[in-house]
């Protein structure tokens, strides 16, 4: 049986769809529109029960129909913006026998339309192409679904099947390098990249088998869905410049240089720093950017403080001052080396001198010190419960096994609580080119990119993601790193969230007014600080 039902999407819009119950689950057989007024909602429930008698047909007893929704609701003084008059309905003669049949949201799509016109992604010659980006940072949704979100904007919609071509054409005709041509070009003509962040996520699919493809791999939310392995490269503002994706058990560390030689290949670009966290550190990435001539800066792992911080532990012991910063060297393999602690200075790291080393940098916080100490708290906590059968056993850090049994192992807490508010960082610049602060501040800009992925992921729902072949997918992240480039566009000029721009145009709407058996659109009221948004994102230059 069809019935009406009204959702709050994620914009704080009330979505009006017609749906009926199947084996226990609701399926969507339309989505009406979504309404943020009384007026637009009673309009929106109106038709909805239109729709329903085509699903659902009425038996004629004679008895008339129920009042419109619109009515039902009161609140007449709120359907001002809809209607020409209070109390009067979409099937009322209006004043000259003109009708207000309906509203747009043409302001936010002008807008829209306008930033990817200032990117350059018009370069790509499919206007399907521009409306699934374009509705994916208003409403992310199905392929259905996307094309009512169209419908409600005032789009000529495409039909499900030119979508299906179009995924097919992004593919095939390299749409993705088309579109990362412009975002490189954006980002060096507003911005520097001669910085670039890279990191990856893992993207899940509701599918129950694997494929080529789809696999269960390590995830960091600890789903055992199949899923893909994505890696992206933005520049230091988060603007993206390169995306690619791997198989869903696609080891993290393997992911790096092939982004970069794409990169790379695309932009015939030779000098640059990249900019990872320390799940990428690998000697044998490391390795292979040093030999291409490309300088990196990456998160080094604490267990490597003993031997890089040899000299201070010995001649200062475990004291630091909030915020030292210690410039010493660490061996690319292997145990600690050139660590004399004869001598009380720090060896200054040379390409020359010690080819079988990096340069390291080692900072101190005292916040850092204090969260540490919490977290080792917790994990000593933890083992001594497992040790004591309070919990059931399984692997955890500072327990070890004896042949008397499970025991807390001393040595390593001790050794952790003498690291705690350390932080390393490995690269391969010299102080004369870099000095250590930078380097710092440098890597920090990473959460540029985790953001980034953080507004791939809810802002432009790249997951979970419902295409099954390669080819769909990779269509998919084509249109979602091109919806990224556009939102991190607009942030960046307007200095608002994407879910500020868009619940802040999208209720500006403009009536369509039928009068002498045609349709004319009444143009909305736009505030002086929305026409300001606007001019941001339309006239002056982002990023």
């Amino acid at each position: 049986m069809a019935f009406v039902r009204r959702v709050r999407t994620g914009s704080g819009a009330t979505a009006v769809q017609v749906v009926q119950k199947r084996r226990g689950r609701l399926e969507v057989l339309k989505h009406v529109g979504s309404a943020r007024s009384q007026g637009e909602l009673g309009v929106l429930l109106e038709r909805a029960q239109g729709i329903l008698r085509e699903y659902q047909p009425v038996l004629d007893l004679g008895i008339a129909d129920p009042a419109p929704a619109a009515e039902l609701l009161g609140e007449p003084k709120a359907q001002g913006e809809l209607f020409d008059a209070p109390g009067q309905g979409p099937q009322d003669a209006g004043v000259g026998g003109a009708q207000t049949v309906g509203t747009v949201s043409d302001v936010l799509w002008t807008t829209l339309r306008s930033a990817y016109g200032r990117l350059g992604f018009d370069v790509v010659d499919d206007e399907v192409f521009a409306q699934l980006v374009l509705a994916r940072l208003i409403e992310p949704a199905s392929k259905l679904a996307t094309i009512d979100v169209l419908r409600e904007l005032g789009v000529d919609a495409p039909h499900r099947n030119t979508i299906n071509a179009c995924l097919k054409r992004i593919n095939a005709e390299s749409y993705r390098d088309q579109v990362a041509a412009k975002c490189f070009e954006h980002a060096t003509s507003s911005g520097d990249i001669s910085l670039i962040l890279y990191d990856v996520t893992t993207l899940y699919f509701e599918a129950e088998n694997e494929d080529g493809l789809r696999k269960i791999g390590y995830s960091k939310e600890r789903r055992v869905d199949p899923q893909i392995v994505v890696g992206l490269l933005v520049d230091r503002g988060g603007f993206p410049l390169e995306i690619g994706c791997f198989e869903g058990n696609h080891a993290e560390t393997h992911t790096l240089l092939p982004i970069i030689e794409q990169f790379q290949g695309r932009h015939n670009i030779e000098d640059m720093v990249i900019v990872a966290d320390a799940g990428m550190l690998s000697q044998a990435n490391l390795q292979a950017l040093d030999e291409a001539n490309l300088r990196f800066i990456v998160g080094s792992r604490t267990t490597k403080a003993p031997g890089d911080l040899a000299r201070h532990f010995h001649w200062h012991g475990d004291a630091f001052e909030d915020g030292q910063v210690i410039d010493t060297i660490t061996p690319r393999s292997g145990g600690p080396r050139n660590h004399d602690t004869a001598k009380k200075a720090e060896p200054v790291w040379d390409p020359a001198k010690h080819p079988k080393a990096w340069r390291a940098i080692w900072q101190y916080s005292r916040k850092r010190a204090a969260r540490d100490t919490k977290t080792i708290t917790t994990q000593e906590n933890r083992a001594l419960a497992i040790i004591n059968g309070e919990v059931r056993p399984k692997n955890a850090r500072f327990v070890t096994t004896t042949k008397a049994g499970r025991e807390l192992d001393i040595a390593a807490l001790e050794r952790a609580r003498r690291l705690v508010g350390l932080k390393g960082y490995q690269t391969n610049i010299p102080a004369t080119l870099m000095p250590a602060a930078e380097v710092i501040s440098s890597y920090h800009d990473l959460w540029q990119v985790e953001a980034s992925f953080r507004m791939s992921k809810s802002d432009l729902r790249a997951r979970p993601i419902f295409h099954r072949t390669r080819e769909s997918i990779e269509a998919h992240l084509t249109i979602v790193f091109t919806a990224l480039a556009l939102a991190r566009y607009m942030q960046a000029a307007t200095g608002l969230s994407l879910k500020k721009i868009i619940t802040t145009l999208r209720p500006i709407r403009a009536a369509l007014i039928r009068a002498g058996g045609q349709t004319h659109k009444l143009p909305a009221h736009i505030p002086p600080e929305t026409a300001e948004i606007i001019n941001q994102i339309t006239e002056k230059p982002g990023h």
